[in-house]
């Protein structure tokens, strides 16, 4: 596979790294991206490639379940940066359908997994929003539909944390930042904003 993606970025090199050269020579010396991007580690949903954006344009941070944890040193450092010394302008936090990580909150087997459910419980009150309205159905149609619906409460859940930390309160107060909630369905290729 290694080798593979070595061939990839030799074709790379030749068309798109060729015909766009000024464009690259700049990146090479900084980067000034408008947006911070906050999306799933799932290899199904790479920002640039589902929005058409080229290199440079997003800053991204991706983890399991698009989760912004209240209070985490390393996520407070990528905010810091992206808002203070990139000055984005917006900031995503995009989810997507068929996510694994909902599929295991959402999912009443034991897990023998350490740091997994620990993680997910980041995102256990998306699940719980839903279940006041919908409880959880057994048919597969349902269960799928269900899904969906926690996968988008999730997002909005984690925007709601992301305006726990004060540097995006005082940018989104002071109209430097705006704050999205995206959601991207697999089956369609469709990006929707959900809040």
């Amino acid at each position: 596979m290694i080798d593979r993606f070595l061939e990839g970025n030799k074709t790379f090199i030749e068309g798109e790294f060729t015909e766009h050269r000024d464009y690259y020579r700049d990146l090479a010396t900084g980067q000034s991206p408008t947006v911070l991007w906050i999306g799933c580690s799932d290899s199904r949903v790479a920002p640039e490639r589902i929005t058409g954006a080229m290199a440079g344009e997003i800053f991204v941070h991706r983890n399991i379940g698009n989760i912004v944890r209240v209070g985490d040193w390393n996520f407070a450092t990528i905010l810091e940066y992206a808002v203070k010394h990139l000055k984005v302008s917006d900031i995503v936090v995009c989810g997507h359908s068929d996510c694994g990580a909902m599929k295991a909150l959402i999912s009443d087997k034991e897990s023998n997994e350490a740091y997994i459910p620990l993680w997910l419980s980041n995102a256990a009150v998306a699940r719980k929003e839903v279940e006041k309205n919908t409880p959880k159905p057994s048919d597969p149609a349902g269960l799928k539909k269900w899904g969906q619906m926690i996968e988008e409460e999730n997002v909005k859940l984690q925007l709601k944390n992301l305006r726990t930390y004060p540097i995006v309160r005082e940018a989104e107060k002071e109209g430097r930042v705006a704050v999205h909630g995206l959601y991207f369905n697999l089956e369609t290729g469709k990006l929707d904003q959900i809040a």
